[in-house]
């Protein structure tokens, strides 16, 4: 356990220090309407606008403009680099603008961020084993051995390179890394019942308007907590396995997504467990947001299919809010409602059928 949690801590140091080597951006006024363009449609939620840069100088032109959104507008561009001043007009109240707005693109964005580049595929939202940062307690309904759980996981996706396999798609090489914990909170000493130690390299992602792609070769292997082994003497089953999963996603109505996929695990321990599963779901962001643009409700709904649990269905939903940066980044805080209906996610209980409901707190750097 302790080698592999020294896996993956070096793994995330190393890429932590890839990501921070990256070139500072330079503010020229093309990089500035380029990132400026990127907050307006991912943090802001604008529409119908056009952006030109002269001297620091950042001009935005929005139809329909409404005295709120062009406060919001201002707050959210004027902390960028090498922007002076920011004028925000009416484009109908004036002169149509004749340009068309500054490119979208993601490479300035990771640029400026100071990391190679952003996940084409976005993290699902109800998925029990996506790796990001978590904590959550989950009240375990009808189970006799244990009633309150805590859940916490840390993990995330690194992007490592980036190329393009036509004008509108791109690809991207990462490796995403995480470790999934469950402690027993009616135990005094909180005992560790177990955790998973979940790596994939390499990991493939690939996006193309809104459709985007995800193919992982992936290796997870689960260990018992000692206190738990040592209080209840169940027999320790030492799973483990790798694994080739492909997920595909198509974004809609400018708030909705589905999502499909499947998976194949071998070298497998126990040596019998079948290999296939299916998952499937819907996710769910408000367009609109409320408190000064930094709320958003989503949700989402995932469903999940085995072949070694006979086919059943592994419900699991989780409804909330995100709260969001006003300054571009990719970071994400949310606080969810969860609910789940199925076997387990944790991988020594993985014949065990279980349910819960809880709230947690979620984390996308």
């Amino acid at each position: 356990m302790v080698k592999n949690l020294s896996f993956f801590i070096t793994i995330s140091l190393a890429l932590l220090s890839m990501v921070s080597s990256g070139r500072a951006a330079q503010a020229d006024d093309r990089f500035v309407a380029g990132y400026a363009t990127a907050v307006l449609e991912r943090e802001v939620k604008v529409e119908g606008f056009s952006v030109e840069v002269n001297e620091g100088v950042l001009t935005v032109k929005v139809r329909w403009l409404t005295g709120e959104q062009g406060e919001r507008i201002k707050e959210a561009l004027s902390s960028i680099h090498g922007v002076e001043q920011v004028l925000v007009i009416d484009a109908e109240a004036g002169r149509v603008p004749d340009s068309d707005p500054a490119p979208y693109d993601e490479d300035v964005v990771a640029e400026r961020e100071g990391r190679p580049a952003r996940e084409l595929f976005k993290a699902l939202l109800a998925d029990p084993k996506w790796p990001h940062f978590s904590a959550s307690y989950l009240d375990c309904m009808g189970s006799k051995e244990f009633s309150n759980v805590g859940a916490v996981s840390f993990g995330e996706s690194f992007g490592i390179y980036r190329g393009e396999f036509s004008p509108e798609g791109r690809w991207a090489l990462g490796i995403e890394a995480a470790v999934f914990s469950i402690f027993d909170l009616n135990a005094d000493s909180h005992d560790l019942i177990n955790s998973d130690f979940w790596v994939a390299f390499p990991s493939l992602s690939f996006r193309k308007g809104d459709f985007s792609a995800l193919g992982r070769l992936f290796h997870q292997s689960s260990h018992l907590g000692d206190e738990y082994l040592l209080r209840d003497r169940m027999d320790r089953v030492n799973l483990s396995y790798e694994g080739l999963s492909l997920k595909l996603s198509y974004d809609f109505w400018k708030a909705w997504r589905f999502y499909g996929g499947m998976g194949y695990i071998f070298h497998t321990d126990p040596p019998d467990l079948e290999p296939w599963s299916t998952q499937v779901g819907l996710e769910f962001e408000s367009p609109r947001a409320f408190v000064g643009n930094r709320v958003r409700p989503v949700g989402a709904v995932d469903f999940q299919h085995r072949e070694e649990s006979n086919w059943d269905t592994d419900l699991s939903l989780r409804a909330g809010v995100q709260f969001e940066r006003q300054t571009g980044g990719k970071g994400r805080y949310r606080l969810l409602l969860e609910y789940y209906n199925g076997h387990s996610p944790h991988g020594q209980f993985y014949n065990r059928k279980i349910e819960y409901v809880g709230i947690g707190t979620h984390l996308d750097f």
